[in-house]
This record gives C-alpha cells, structure tokens and sequence, in this order.
C-alpha cells in the first residue's frame, strides 16, 4: 500500500529532472536572503566557523567566533596558546578537544605547507586535518568556485523528501544532486534548501501547506486534487 502510494506520488509530479529548474526557482523567490549563516571576514575565519559547526547550530558558533576572531587572527594564533586555552575559547561549540586539536593540525599545515592561507583546491582543502568533504566544499562555493553540492542534514532530508534521491549516505547524495542540480546553481542550492527546511520543511511537521514547491513534491500532504 505504501509503495503505490509512493509510486503515484512520484508519477503525479513528474520526473526529477523536469522539477530541478522549478523547484530551484520557487525556493529562490521564497527565501531570496538564503546565504550562508556563518559570520567571517576572510577566507581563514571562514575555514574555523565551518569547522566548528560540526554537531552543532551555526548560532552557536557565530556566538563563540565573535570573540574568538579578535583574539585568533593569524594560524600562528591558534599555535601560540596551550591547547588547553584553545579548548576554553571554543568549549559552547562541543566536541572541543577535538576540535581544538584540528584547529592547530591544520593551522599548523597551512603555515607550513600553504604560506599561511587556505589553500585554493579541493584536494589540498581536504588534505588539512579536521576537514572533510563538507567542510571543503562550503570553504570552496563561499569562494565562488564550488567544485560539489554541501550536503547537511536539511539538505539530505529535503533532497529526499522531493524525491531527488534516494540515497542516505551525503556522498551518494551529493553525486545524485550534483547530477540534477544545474553547475551555476551548486552554491545556492544547499542554501535554498537549508533555509527551507528551517522555516517550511521540518523534520517533524513540516508546513506543506504553506510550501512554495508542495506541487512538486512527492511527500507532499497538500491533497493535490483539491
């Protein structure tokens, strides 16, 4: 019963493909302020606020970063103090030992391999300690060069939810998405998803009926023959 039901739900708002460009466009007019929550200056304090975002709201972290980036400016910064201190300055974001202790690998990676700046490509992004896939490819679409599709846990259940995937794992997801998903709209994407899914598209109760793509979506509850 359930699989026919899915099965009718998916032949009622059309192939995947047909939805992408509707569906893109539909959530950009509705959250035309879906950017990324972080707050950073540069390109180093960006790298940190990502990392630091692992487990936990990017509010929290903005809390922690604002003090944070006055007093760390440079990697040398985070190498200048005991771990311990470290560890004190970021403990609301949790997870701080090891946390604190991917901060200084990669600070330490980045003055000794990278002049001290964050490395342009992906594959030297990922090559720092703490900095997974995630990770690089916010630190490289806030560039404006995004090389994958961010996948959060908005992005993994919306993506699923619109029938966009079907996978669980973020990578597999990622390679569905990143096949649907035009190039020019890889960075904006997660965004648009993200935002919907904090103000529509909860996890427990979503809005349906406030749902700019209701229509294109098959776990939609809005009764579509009404």
């Amino acid at each position: 019963m359930a699989r026919s039901y899915v099965a009718e739900a998916r032949r009622r708002v059309g192939p995947k493909r047909a939805r992408i460009r509707p569906i893109i466009e539909r959530l950009a007019a509705a959250h035309p302020d879906a950017t990324i929550a972080l707050r950073f200056r540069n390109e180093l304090e960006l790298l940190v606020a990502v990392m630091l975002s692992a487990q936990t709201t990017d509010v929290n972290v903005n809390a922690v970063t604002e003090r944070l980036f006055e007093k760390y400016r440079r990697p040398e910064d985070y190498l200048a103090v005991p771990q311990e201190e470290l560890e004190r300055d970021i403990y609301r974001t949790g997870f701080f030992r090891q946390k604190a202790k991917a901060l200084r690998g990669t600070m330490k990676m980045l003055i000794e391999e990278y002049d001290g700046r964050v490395p342009d490509r992906m594959e030297d992004l990922l090559r720092l300690l703490g900095v997974a896939r995630k990770t690089a490819n916010v630190v490289m679409a806030e560039r404006g060069a995004a090389t994958g599709i961010v996948v959060d846990t908005h992005v993994r259940r919306l993506s699923q939810r619109l029938g966009l995937t079907r996978q669980e794992d973020p990578v597999k997801i990622e390679r569905d998405l990143q096949k649907l998903v035009p190039r020019e709209d890889w960075a904006r994407f997660p965004h648009l998803l993200i935002w919907h899914g904090r103000r529509i598209c909860h996890a427990r109760r979503p809005l349906c009926e406030e749902c700019v793509v209701a229509e294109l979506c098959p776990s939609s509850r809005v009764d579509a023959t009404q």
